[in-house]
């Protein structure tokens, strides 16, 4: 009740006993965590320093799930079970949940089901509270709070005291954060990227993946699998987004994609379905996909767009030039699905086929054409190995390159 509570704004000057001190202790602390990669040990540490700095029984940090637009309890110490039973608070919602969606210090002299949520916290028997947001950029990270069982009034130099062991936690958090987030993206990334290549009767394959210096891992991807008639899926694709989100959705695309394939031998009708699933479950994803399917046996490739560039075609006896098809609209949450249109085109003995995503060519300051046209001078019908190495060597050099970049090339053996 508004009669128990007290909020601080930020920018309160503290009084200046006993402050200065405490900083400095909290300030060791954070450098010491800064160096550590193992999260839950950092959050520990630090709330142990706090809970003690302030002469405290319990201290606890909820990390924002921005997914779920709710509070996680990620550590505590004197009320362990926050962690331990999974404790989740909404936004607004009571103590913590208030204190994210205010984005302000709130002070409690009363604790009980009137003002928080978590029947752990008046279970436990505390009587005052004292939480502030972890911020970093104007981005909510978490909260962090403090909780006595004696009554108690919290200082103004409590209050600044706790406000700078939540900054440092937010610095050390989504540092760590991004930190592990990437590695579990790059983790992600190659357990679906097929580890090598299958063997197809009749046809050479090479392939490249390089992840982006701007973005890091990301939604491209592709793939080949074989099929239940004896034909062969070729896909290949990019999620929008960057990192664990658009890794994790690549994932889901990728899965799906093979079981339509199964079910449809038509790559229109294939990426029809998936289509629907996109719309009905990703509630914000989009991704362009290139799937084809290979009649090895026959040198004959059907292959549909949904949003993606075209593939190369290079012909013994022909220039290169992209595949003429028609490119759909892409995968997109917000837009319904489609009729889709699949084009048949016969490989002749020697072509090779690339397929790739835009990172390859995008440049800033030029347009796709160009970037096209110049990837086409260097695709000719040669091994896929050298197709692949002379692209990357061109286009890619000796930089990183700032998106993810995909390159697939098939081969129909001479």
């Amino acid at each position: 009740m508004i009669r128990h509570e007290r909020s601080y704004g930020y920018g309160v000057p503290p009084d200046a006993s006993g402050v200065d001190n405490r900083a400095e202790q909290l300030a060791v602390v954070a450098d010491t965590a800064l160096s550590q990669f193992d999260l839950e040990r950092t959050l520990g540490d630090l709330l142990a320093r706090v809970r003690e700095l302030l002469a405290a029984d319990t201290a606890v940090i909820l990390l924002m799930d921005d997914d779920a637009d709710e509070l996680r309890a990620a550590a505590a110490v004197g009320l362990e079970e926050e962690v331990r039973q999974g404790v989740r608070i909404p936004i607004g919602a009571g103590f913590a949940g208030r204190v994210a969606a205010e984005r302000k210090p709130i002070h409690l002299r009363h604790v009980d089901r009137s003002n928080v949520v978590n029947p752990l916290l008046w279970e436990k028997g505390l009587t005052s509270m004292l939480g502030v947001p972890l911020l970093t950029d104007d981005r909510m990270v978490g909260v962090l709070h403090v909780g006595s069982l004696a009554q108690r009034e919290f200082s103004d130099n409590d209050v600044h005291v706790l406000q700078l062991a939540a900054d440092w936690t937010a610095l050390t958090t989504r540092a760590q954060m991004m930190a592990i987030d990437r590695a579990a993206a790059a983790a992600l990334q190659r357990s679906l990227l097929p580890p090598r290549l299958p063997h197809v009767p009749g046809f050479e394959l090479a392939a490249r993946y390089v992840p982006g210096s701007r973005t890091g891992v990301g939604g491209d991807w592709y793939d080949v699998f074989g099929l239940l008639d004896g034909r062969w899926g070729v896909a290949i694709g990019d999620v929008a987004g960057h990192g664990l989100g658009a890794a994790t959705v690549m994932g889901r695309v990728r899965s799906a994609l093979r079981a339509y394939a199964i079910e449809s031998a038509d790559p229109a009708d294939t990426l029809a379905r998936l289509s629907r699933n996109i719309f009905h479950f990703e509630s914000s994803g989009m991704a362009t996909v290139g799937y084809a399917v290979l009649d090895a046996a026959h040198g004959r490739v059907s292959l549909s767009s949904a949003g993606h560039l075209p593939p190369l075609l290079a012909t013994p006896h022909g220039s290169t030039a992209p595949v003429k098809i028609a490119v759909d609209p892409p995968l997109h949450a917000d837009l319904r699905p489609t009729a889709r249109r699949t084009v048949t085109v016969d490989l002749e003995p020697g072509a090779v086929l690339v397929s790739f995503t835009d990172g390859l060519i995008e440049r800033r300051g030029e347009s796709i054409d160009h970037g096209i046209h110049r990837l086409c001078q260097l695709v000719t019908p040669d091994h896929p190995e050298a197709v692949c190495a002379r692209i990357m060597a061109d286009l890619v050099g000796s930089e990183t390159p700032d998106d993810d970049i995909a390159v697939l090339v098939l081969r129909r053996m001479p």
